[in-house]
């Protein structure tokens, strides 16, 4: 099973794994472990990654970035059109009003919608955990802002589905990064002490997120969160791009947006000034080359100059601060630690502030870059049954207040209620009573717009059908749960109807089929079925036969609620309920339905193959033109003194031509047609080559087989010697091996002589794999002969009590003695049974 998390950022990406070891952030292709979030389409695939981002320049209308922000945003929406105007590449409008990216790929034009091209990111990271597991990944737990809407997060839960990967969660960078900081930090706090409150500041690309967490002995209770999406490093890359677009307009008479390329740059370059005016004080340069219209422009700027011109973002760091501890009713001494993270939080004003409000030195316990991505793995390791992680429960919040309104049937009006306030725990359900005749809607909707970043406050619709009034013609009671998720989703998760059953007294009620989520709950449902006629009564005494009555109850606090209602009062009939589920039918605000997620999934795999075919189809090209390259230099290095003048220059000729053809009619072929042009250099190379591996490796064998016969003359002359150690030899074996020897030292002799006369240029007359062969033979008919030991003599051996009678005083006899060669016979049964085992040994 994975174990995997990825942080999916505005600009760059990086994905942890979760191994024997712990967490891994692991590196691409490229051995970098940041992979930026570009995507580029092309006539024949798509790049993705650091590939992507080397054309941002050359195919920058092709190459997308920064598509983040549009996750579960419409056309329409006010932010997208503000955007349009800073982007190189084209938005269009999808079908169902959705934002959708305008590109050329596979030279026809096409609108990918937000989720296709965030998945082909997912694909390109999801890849690169496979690489590093050796393993399909599915499982994983993907990043998203703490700020994003529930429009924004069915959006991100979308793309990893066309994507093939089974999110487990989406957590808020901020939580991500403070379950990273409380796995580290584990003695905090320490048993004796009180909760530990840290202060998260994540100042990313994207914008500027606050959270509050307590730690508490293997528990993270998120107390509150603040942020600001107008305030992270793409914005003060806007601030410089604006500042020198206005002064090259002034310098250079240079409309620099008209030309998407040299706005692409120019973004290039001020990011990289920015980077180093976080280090460096003094007046630094910007130089471009071949900027617009042949023109090099140049310009400078330094940190002082810089806060100026940021004065504006700068005054916004305090309020989400400010916020925070409002909604926490902290004071700035129960905070331990700030710790600060994201790549736009090395901006010196930025912590120069941060550090001045609370009072105290920030906190970089964390890589800033990588901590994300490490806490979204910890959190897989902890939902993955395949690890043991040290128990740690994570409560997160609610970061806008949720309310839901429907029409009443009694006044006929517009009725709500706030179901989750502002921080109010996660994820977490509530149940809701209505009284209702007939099927009614609830509408869902963050009822502060004011503080939230998106033009729509409404979250969805949900229809609750098939109700129907009860027998006696009252109003039915309907239980609704209502649920925000471990996504941070909203959703009203079920519906069921309470349907009562009576019978006279005296009698016993007629059994009813109930499923076993029915039996467990049924104290509460005869409870509340009590309430319920006692508010039918009153309806009828106030004449609202339909008014609903509304209310909540928590999951958790059931069994609370059981014990402190009394028993209900004897009554002259019992009564028996049934509850009966029903359809909700849910109408999400820009959700995607099944059948276009299919067809994105659909289209996702056909991409992922085109991409594997025309890899092929490169890697086939770039053999063809790695082995003109190779051949052509070895010629006349290594290989001159093995291939004659006139087939050196024919050779030659023909690599030449290959490479001209290469750059012309051969730069867009099939695969079949690179295999083909090798296949037909190789012909002519590799007789050349293996001239020179066999120069190379022809010594070397005959070297072997010179010893291989040195060694077994000696043998032979020893016996002839009658020397000792070889007495024992038989006469015809040993007559065997001298004949063996002499043979084979002829046909050395004879090769080694003939090879001496061949010209290096011609192919061997020998070969070192034939003179390998004859070195085995020789082994082969000799060794075993020339190796056969002594034969042992044994002492004659004196009878003894004990070989008659067995062992005596605890000593084991003969047969036991490892090693021994008579054992066999002693337990014949035995050895037969393990032979096989031991020859497989």
């Amino acid at each position: 099973m994975s174990v995997v998390g990825f942080d999916v950022g505005f600009q760059s990406c990086y994905v942890a794994v979760a191994r024997a070891g712990g967490i891994e952030t692991v590196a691409n292709e490229y051995s970098d472990r940041c992979t930026p979030s570009f995507v580029s389409f092309g006539p024949r695939n798509r790049s993705v990654g650091a590939a992507a981002k080397s054309q941002v320049v050359t195919n920058c209308k092709n190459t997308v970035q920064g598509f983040k922000r549009f996750h579960g945003r419409a056309f329409t929406d006010p932010y997208v059109q503000a955007a349009k105007s800073s982007l190189v590449y084209d938005l269009a409008q999808m079908p169902t009003g959705t934002t959708g990216i305008k590109v050329m790929y596979m030279e026809e034009e096409k609108v990918f919608s937000i989720e296709q091209v965030t998945a082909m990111l997912l694909t390109k990271l999801k890849e690169t955990a496979e690489a590093a597991l050796k393993k399909p990944v599915a499982d994983c737990v993907i990043s998203v802002p703490s700020f994003f809407t529930d429009a924004e997060r069915r959006s991100v839960m979308d793309a990893a589905q066309i994507a093939g990967l089974n999110c487990l969660r989406l957590m808020n960078d901020t939580t991500a990064v403070s379950l990273a900081y409380g796995i580290y930090k584990q003695d905090l706090p320490a048993p004796e002490e009180k909760p530990r409150t840290v202060v998260f500041v994540d100042v990313g690309h994207a914008g500027y997120q606050v959270s509050v967490c307590a730690f508490n002995k293997g528990k993270l209770k998120v107390l509150g969160s603040a942020f600001d999406p107008e305030l992270g490093g793409k914005d003060f890359d806007e601030v410089l791009v604006k500042y020198f677009c206005e002064e090259f307009a002034q310098k250079y008479k240079l409309d620099v947006r008209s030309k998407p390329r040299a706005l692409v740059r120019l973004y290039q370059e001020c990011e990289k000034l920015k980077k180093l005016m976080s280090a460096n004080s003094s007046d630094l340069p910007l130089n471009i080359e071949c900027f617009m219209n042949d023109i090099d422009v140049s310009g400078k700027l330094n940190r002082g100059k810089f806060e100026e011109l940021c004065a504006d973002l700068l005054a916004k760091v305090e309020a989400p601060l400010r916020s925070i501890m409002d909604q926490t009713r902290l004071k700035k001494e129960d905070i331990y630690a700030v710790e600060i993270l994201g790549g736009a939080s090395r901006i010196p004003a930025i912590k120069d502030r941060i550090s001045k409000f609370f009072g105290k030195e920030l906190s970089t316990t964390l890589n800033a870059d990588e901590a994300v991505a490490r806490g979204c793995a910890l959190q897989c390791a902890i939902l993955s049954p395949a690890f043991k992680v040290r128990e740690f429960s994570i409560t997160e919040v609610v970061p806008y207040p949720i309310s839901l309104k429907w029409t009443s049937a009694a006044d006929e009006g517009i009725s709500d209620c706030e179901v989750f306030q502002k921080n109010h725990a996660a994820p977490f359900s509530k149940v809701l009573t209505f009284y209702r005749r007939e099927p009614f809607s609830l509408e869902a909707y963050y009822n502060n717009p004011k503080e939230l970043p998106y033009p729509d406050p409404t979250i969805g619709q949900f229809n609750i059908q098939k109700v129907v009034p009860q027998p006696s013609g009252e109003s039915s009671k309907v239980k609704v749960k209502v649920r925000v998720n471990v996504h941070g989703v909203f959703s009203v998760s079920s519906a069921s109807l309470v349907e009562v059953v009576k019978s006279a007294e005296g009698e016993e009620p007629m059994d009813t089929e109930t499923p076993a989520k029915e039996d467990e709950n049924k104290m509460q449902v005869d409870q509340e079925v009590q309430k319920a006629q006692g508010d039918d009564q009153k309806e009828h005494a106030d004449k609202k036969s339909d008014t609903e009555d509304m209310e909540t109850s928590t999951e958790d606090n059931k069994q609370e609620e059981k014990k402190s209602e009394q028993p209900p009062q004897a009554k002259k009939a019992k009564v028996k309920t049934k509850t009966v589920d029903l359809p909700i039918e849910n109408s999400l605000n820009w959700q995607l339905d099944s059948e276009a997620l299919n067809l994105f999934m659909e289209n996702e795999g056909k991409m992922i193959m085109q991409d594997k075919l025309e890899k092929e189809r490169n890697d086939a090209k770039n053999y063809v033109e790695e082995y003109v390259y190779e051949m052509r230099d070895k010629l006349h290095g290594v290989l001159e003194n093995f291939v004659s003048e006139a087939d050196r220059d024919s050779f030659s000729l023909k690599l030449e031509d290959t490479e001209n053809w290469l750059y012309e009619e051969g730069e867009d072929q099939q695969k079949q047609v690179y295999i083909d042009k090798l296949l037909e250099l190789k012909k002519l190379g590799e007789p050349i080559l293996n001239r020179y591996r066999e120069a190379e490796e022809r010594p070397k064998a005959f070297d072997e087989l010179g010893r291989q016969i040195q060694q077994y003359m000696k043998v032979v002359e020893a016996y002839k010697a009658k020397d000792e150690l070889y007495d024992h030899l038989d006469e015809l074996e040993m007559m065997k091996v001298e004949k063996q020897v002499n043979e084979t030292m002829t046909w050395m002799n004879n090769s080694m002589n003939l090879q001496s006369k061949q010209s290096l240029s011609q192919d061997p007359v020998v070969k070192a794999q034939e003179i390998q062969a004859k070195t085995k033979e020789l082994y082969s008919a000799c060794n075993h002969i020339v190796t056969k030991p002594k034969p042992k003599v044994e002492p004659p051996k004196e009878e003894t009590a004990a070989e008659q009678n067995g062992p005596v005083n605890g000593q084991e006899g003969s047969e036991a003695q490892p090693g021994n060669p008579e054992k066999s016979q002693a337990a014949p049964d035995t050895t037969e049974a393990k032979l096989p085992e031991m020859d497989i040994d």
